[in-house]
């Protein structure tokens, strides 16, 4: 019996977040709050068969240190640990959508959950190990509800994959 092998929808495919610098933000799950902050960031994290702890380790401090918060004088120079500010992550497959074919998107490239929850759980532990500030999460896999007030607005597209 010949076993189907999962192809790469696109070359070069990463682990990919949405930074939105944010006044506060929420995730529901059912209209039950599961995580909730108040200014600092909300990432958007979507996983790639081929993503790594290394892709997790430069995309935690990244985030961590990217300057997207302004000083006294309106600059953006300080970054979310400058501002002890928290953060949301919130898992994300469709931002590996490709729409090259057709009206329906696929999401062949992004990782099954057997690969991408403990990718998921580790991306949160070093966020917050290595920031040292309050990370809140959603549910992986769950149907989630969003809500935040984009700050600026400032939202910022990183690929894991960018660093080469």
């Amino acid at each position: 019996m010949m076993t189907k092998t999962r192809p790469t929808a696109e070359k070069d495919i990463e682990m990919r977040v949405v930074v939105q610098r944010v006044q506060r933000a929420e995730v529901k799950i059912g209209g039950i709050t599961k995580g909730a902050i108040r200014s600092g960031l909300l990432i958007l994290l979507g996983i790639e068969e081929n993503d790594t702890d290394e892709d997790v380790v430069w995309l935690c401090n990244k985030i961590a240190q990217m300057r997207i918060f302004s000083d006294s004088d309106g600059k953006m120079n300080l970054s979310v640990m400058d501002c002890k500010g928290e953060l949301l992550v919130v898992s994300q497959f469709t931002l590996h959508a490709s729409t090259k074919k057709g009206n329906r998107p696929s999401f062949i490239s992004a990782a099954r959950p057997e690969k991408a929850i403990p990718l998921y759980e580790s991306f949160c532990t070093q966020l917050k190990s290595g920031s040292g500030l309050t990370v809140e999460t959603g549910e992986f896999g769950a149907d989630m509800q969003v809500e935040l007030i984009n700050d600026g607005p400032v939202t910022i597209i990183i690929d894991s994959k960018a660093r080469e």
